[in-house]
Order: structure tokens, then C-alpha cells, then sequence
């Protein structure tokens, strides 16, 4: 099995995580999606895994796939999935406001992108409110969140300072030893 991405990416680290977990055989290929003339997947973004005739492109799929090919549980609970998604939707817009001041577009003349900022900093109370898990009973939503907000710290993109539950929840991630060893590289 492969799962091909960059050590920054969000949603590559989610994976790896997974595949840390699941004591299945696997190795990361990195890539970097914006320099390959043929990344290899039709999104023409990270993660895509393979694993035999089987391709998978968004992470989402490829976390599922793990859990259930190692014999554990994805996401059981519809409230969990609801935090996913909401985890995902801020990764998404957040990355797309990065990728966008990259080229120089001011972030705060253009309507489209402070819906973004607005969507970014609602879904981080919304996260907040969410109550924390039971140190070492991580599941999906849990990670994707803590792997959310190290993210928007390690890019510099948005705070968690006033967000406490979300504060405690990466200092939890940052006991896991699958959390820790997916860490981005240091600059």
C-alpha cells in the first residue's frame, strides 16, 4: 500500500496516522502536488493512496478504508461525522486562503475570501463547544480536529488562543505517539 502526499499536508497526516494505527504494510511517497506534471490522481491534490488495482483520492475515503481493512471503526457516531465534516470544511478553507495569499491576492478586498476568514473562525467556536474526549479514546473526528487546528498553528493561518477546548484537545494529541510522529517538519 502507498499513500502518496507531503509531510505539511493536514489531510496526509490524518492518514498517516491511520495507517500508524492499523499495523497494515505501507509507505509514504511524497509529493509535491503543485511541481509534478502528472501528480497521479484527478483531484490534482493530497492524499491519493494505492493499494493494488485499488486508487483513492480524497482522505476521507482512504481513513475508511484503513479503519476497516485493520478491522476498526471509522466514525460510528453521526455527531462525530458532523465534527469531521466541520473539521474539513474549515482544513478547506483555510488551505484555499493560503494557497490564495500565496499568489498575492489580497485576503481582505475580495468577498469571497472574507467569507472564508468568517467561515474559519465560526467553525473554530463551533469545534470549541464540542466536548473533549477521554484521553487515549481518540477516534476520526477527534483526530482530524486536533490535526485541524496543529495545522492552522504550524501555518500560522488562524489562533486557538480563547478556544480552550480546542487548546486542550492538541495538548492531548500531543501525548499521542501517532499524533506526535506525523508532526510536520520543522521549518
Amino acid at each position: 500500500m502507498k499513500l502518496f502526499g507531503s509531510f505539511t499536508s493536514p489531510f496526509v497526516r490524518h492518514c498517516r496516522i491511520a495507517l500508524m494505527q492499523s499495523n497494515l504494510d505501507w509507505e509514504m511517497v511524497e509529493l509535491d502536488i503543485h511541481a509534478s506534471k502528472d501528480p497521479g490522481t484527478p483531484t490534482l491534490r493530497v492524499p491519493f493512496l494505492e493499494d493494488g488495482a485499488l486508487r483513492l483520492t480524497d482522505s476521507t475515503s482512504i481513513v475508511k478504508y484503513i479503519r476497516e481493512k485493520a478491522g476498526q471503526e471509522f466514525i460510528g457516531d453521526i455527531q462525530d461525522l458532523d465534527r469531521y465534516c466541520l473539521a474539513n470544511t474549515l482544513l478547506d478553507s483555510a488551505i484555499n486562503l493560503f494557497l490564495l495569499e500565496r499568489t498575492g491576492l489580497d485576503l481582505n478586498e475580495n468577498v469571497y475570501t472574507r467569507r472564508q476568514q468568517k467561515r474559519v473562525e465560526s467553525i473554530l467556536g463551533e469545534l470549541n463547544s464540542a466536548p473533549l474526549p477521554v484521553f487515549g479514546e481518540f477516534n476520526d473526528a477527534d483526530y482530524r480536529i486536533a490535526v485541524a487546528a496543529a495545522w492552522g498553528q504550524f501555518r500560522q493561518r488562524y489562533s486557538i488562543n480563547g478556544h480552550d477546548n480546542l487548546q486542550r484537545l492538541l495538548e492531548m494529541a500531543g501525548k499521542d505517539s501517532a499524533f506526535v510522529a506525523t508532526a510536520p517538519p520543522a521549518a
